[in-house]
């Protein structure tokens, strides 16, 4: 990959791969794609990571020493965001956007999911790589899917979307991911503004999180510290977090309703423990919501 693709992105992106290189009997998901997004150095250390021993120890003992439970955390999280996904197709969402799309590959690997317009919404830079790498494995680009390059510093939403064949009157279901904890509080109400505006009552919004009082320092984490350091020297500070406390009135407050919000805990209860793997860690910090389009009160 080029300089100037996220670090951050393509760490997601090898946590994914190693996630799918498990035993079928206990892995979350399978990412065919992740590994193909990888540039040198992170192909290396997806080698290395499958090599007996070896595997075991290095490079995740280096890499989970900076980014505390976060590999398990983008296990579960994906696997939390693949399953609501699956649900909205079954229940008849018309289109999907992805943003800040990243390598994320659901477009390509959900069941169902050709069925329906995916809107992927990145910076320019990475999402000519990953198209570039999409096109070599699946020999061309799929037709559902439509590529939204935004560098936001210049283009809006508002704008971008239509020009790209959005429809605001299609049920829709919008993913977040690994996204508001870069964002300005101003951008985060924008965003989440322009959700509720644009897509009609019952579409859903699943997006990541981090806790707020990471960054406040009125509580503390395990390995908050260490993650916080390590983001910040790769360019890509955390500058934004929720309280969850105070999450559903933040949604109602722009015409969102929280149907789910959940963490580390539900993760393990629901994802880890029934696969004896209870005992990895995770990123106490980071959460994960799902919230519906419409006014408090509405059904």
């Amino acid at each position: 990959m080029k300089q100037g693709v996220s670090r951050t992105a393509l760490a997601v992106t090898l946590w994914r791969a190693r996630e799918s290189h498990r035993a079928a009997s206990s892995r979350l998901f399978e990412d065919d794609l992740a590994s193909v997004f990888l540039d040198r150095r992170f192909r290396w250390a997806l080698r290395l990571s499958r090599l007996p021993l070896l595997g075991a120890a290095v490079p995740w003992s280096l890499i989970d020493g900076h980014w505390s439970g976060s590999r398990g955390t983008v296990a579960v999280r994906t696997r939390y965001i693949d399953d609501a996904l699956t649900e909205a197709l079954r229940t008849g969402i018309e289109q999907v956007v992805i943003l800040g799309a990243g390598f994320d590959s659901r477009a390509y690997r959900i069941p169902g999911i050709a069925r329906v317009r995916v809107f992927e919404v990145d910076h320019p830079m990475t999402q000519a790589e990953k198209k570039k790498a999409v096109a070599r494995r699946l020999g061309a680009l799929p037709a559902h899917v439509v590529f939204v390059p935004i560098d936001f510093s210049t283009d809006t939403l508002d704008s971008a979307m239509p020009a790209a064949g959005f429809r605001e009157s299609a049920r829709t279901f919008f993913i977040c991911e690994g996204v508001t904890h870069y964002l300005s509080a101003a951008d985060v109400d924008v965003l989440f503004r322009y959700i509720a505006r644009s897509a009609p009552a019952g579409s859903q919004m699943v997006f990541t999180y981090i806790h707020r009082t990471i960054l406040d320092g009125t509580a503390t984490f395990a390995g908050a510290g260490r993650t916080l350091a390590t983001v910040k020297r790769s360019g890509e500070p955390y500058t934004f977090g929720f309280d969850p406390e105070a999450l559903p009135h933040y949604l109602a407050e722009r015409d969102l309703i929280l149907i789910e919000d959940v963490g580390a805990g539900a993760y393990r209860e629901r994802y880890l423990d029934p696969r004896g793997r209870g005992h990895e860690p995770l990123s106490e910090f980071q959460r994960a919501a799902l919230a519906r389009v419409g006014k408090p009160g509405t059904a």
